[in-house]
């Protein structure tokens, strides 16, 4: 693979170069898919912040090092519920930074349904929808 010469950026640079491909999702419409089935949360948090905020209910949790991995529908370790390449998935972190270049990631494998929660796990909670403690 060839490597080109670019121009470095920086983190909010590329932030928003790849949130411009992503149509991202508020808590809102994640909460009203994820009632409906017709999405894949995925919460990408470490596991101190799981123990300290909690968890919402029937995300998938696959900690960032791992997520290619687990949701590759062809990989060797993929997770159950990584069933194919036409999976809507909505990966979430803490605050919604880390999760749109997970996703862009998972774009890159396929997963061309693949985006993330606007303000993460946060937005959810201060949203009012359901966390369960860890």
């Amino acid at each position: 693979m060839a490597v080109s010469a670019q121009r470095p950026v920086g983190i909010d640079e590329l932030l928003e170069q790849v949130r411009a491909g992503l149509d991202r999702v508020e808590a809102e419409e994640a909460y009203a898919a994820t009632r409906a089935g017709e999405v894949l949360l995925v919460d990408t948090r470490y596991a101190a912040l799981r123990e300290r905020d909690g968890l919402i209910p029937g995300a998938l949790v696959v900690e960032r090092n791992e997520l290619e991995w687990r949701l590759d529908p062809q990989g060797s370790h993929r997770a159950p519920e990584a069933t194919s390449h036409d999976l809507r998935v909505v990966v979430f972190c803490d605050e919604g930074y880390a999760s749109s270049l997970a996703a862009v990631s998972l774009r890159q494998l396929g997963l061309r349904r693949a985006t993330d929660l606007v303000g993460g796990f946060q937005a959810w909670k201060a949203a009012g929808f359901p966390v369960t403690a860890a």
